[in-house]
């Protein structure tokens, strides 16, 4: 049995769409100048057939609208204003101007739409000026407010557009961003590890490569092991750029229970991580879990590639509303390299970033004790971060 989301008819679109609009538009004006075909002659059938071709131009124009509106408008405005001069029987092809003023403002061009709008009202003012006894100046009015209501709701419309794509925009925008965060936190912290494990390995084997052997067998296992991990969540972080039909990624999001991968890395490469959890930290939210798991890699990550560090200490806080995370270290700041000449890294803003993404905050800076300390408070609650100012 299909879904009703199946059998539900579903309205034309594009081209599809202007050709029924002018169709159907032709319908209806032709249903309503019938009159010009049966009964009394008021006028030679030459004129008539002539008044009929106008109502095809006026009502045809409007296939063009989406692309060419204000064109279509003008066309449309022209043999409509052709049509109530020359024939004797009054029709409803007015609904071709409203319809187009309609479109051209819902297009943007709402200076367009306002100027053919005047120039109608000026040219049918004229004509009851000079005695056009089927409009007079209750009609005229009536005949400005519609113009008005079709001018204002067609910008009302593109307005309505407009925002509706820029919050599409913004959300694509935000979207990469976090793609982006994933892949710094991805490559950043496995390559940092790859690099820690590779130079020690080729420092054991150049000061001493048969009792050096050993140790470099290990860390290059870790490397090993690091590059693999590297690559799995690079795919799995990758996976959410593919396209409909491809198969999905089925590795789970890194969260707090994956924290002893972390800590058994720092490990392989030389840093004593020590954990600390109080309160309630589990089970927690995703986006939380996610943020949490993140700020402590990249806080790892730091320490291992900057601190000069021995030891790392990561506490965990949960108090059931928010979950406080705290990575320190006995780092003595970042060895003294005459090679690094590029930019400082944004690890830090990234974690901030997070945090505030959640309506969170987060603290970076010299420990009390020594060493460096990472703080970053997180709701366990959905909230919406406000925006502050960057500093």
């Amino acid at each position: 049995m299909p879904s009703p989301a199946r059998s539900r008819p579903r309205l034309p679109r594009g081209r599809a769409a202007d050709a029924a609009l002018a169709s159907g538009l032709f319908l209806v004006v032709g249903l309503g100048t019938l009159r010009s075909l049966i009964g009394a002659r008021e006028e030679p059938w030459a004129i008539t057939a002539a008044n009929w071709v106008l109502i095809a131009v006026a009502c045809g124009a409007l296939y063009f609208s989406s692309r060419r509106p204000v064109a279509a408008a003008s066309v449309a405005a022209l043999a409509t204003a052709v049509y109530y001069v020359t024939s004797a029987y009054d029709g409803p092809l007015l609904l071709a101007v409203v319809v187009a003023l309609f479109l051209v403002a819902a297009a943007g061009r709402l200076h367009a739409a306002v100027v053919i709008a005047a120039l109608c009202l000026i040219g049918t003012a004229l004509g009851t000026i000079r005695g056009n006894g089927d409009v007079n100046q209750v009609a005229l009015f009536m005949l400005t407010g519609w113009f008005v209501a079709m001018i204002t709701l067609g910008g009302l419309r593109h307005s309505h557009l407009a925002r509706a794509r820029e919050t599409e925009e913004r959300a694509a925008t935000q979207e990469r961003l976090r793609i982006a965060r994933e892949l710094h936190d991805v490559v950043g912290h496995h390559l940092s590890l790859i690099n820690v494990q590779s130079t020690a390995a080729l420092r054991r084997l150049t000061k001493d490569p048969a009792a050096g052997a050993d140790q470099a067998t290990e860390a290059l296992g870790a490397v090993k092991d690091a590059s693999r991990e590297a690559l799995r969540e690079l795919r799995a972080t990758l996976g959410v750029l593919r396209e409909a039909g491809e198969a999905a990624p089925t590795a789970p999001a890194p969260g707090l229970g994956r924290l002893g991968e972390l800590t058994d890395a720092a490990g392989a490469a030389g840093l004593a991580v020590t954990v600390h959890r109080t309160g309630d930290t589990g089970p927690l939210p995703v986006e939380a879990d996610l943020a949490a798991y993140r700020i402590v890699q990249e806080s790892l990550t730091n320490v291992a590639r900057h601190a000069r560090a021995t030891r790392a200490d990561i506490h965990l806080d949960g108090d059931g509303g928010r979950l406080t995370v705290t990575v320190t270290d006995d780092g003595r700041g970042p060895a003294p390299d005459p090679a690094r000449t590029g930019p400082p890294g944004s690890g830090i803003t990234g974690m901030r970033e997070r945090a505030r993404a959640l309506g969170g905050d987060l603290t970076a800076g010299p420990a009390p004790g020594g060493g460096f300390s990472v703080r970053a408070t997180l709701p366990l609650a959905r909230t919406t971060a406000t925006e502050e100012p960057r500093r």
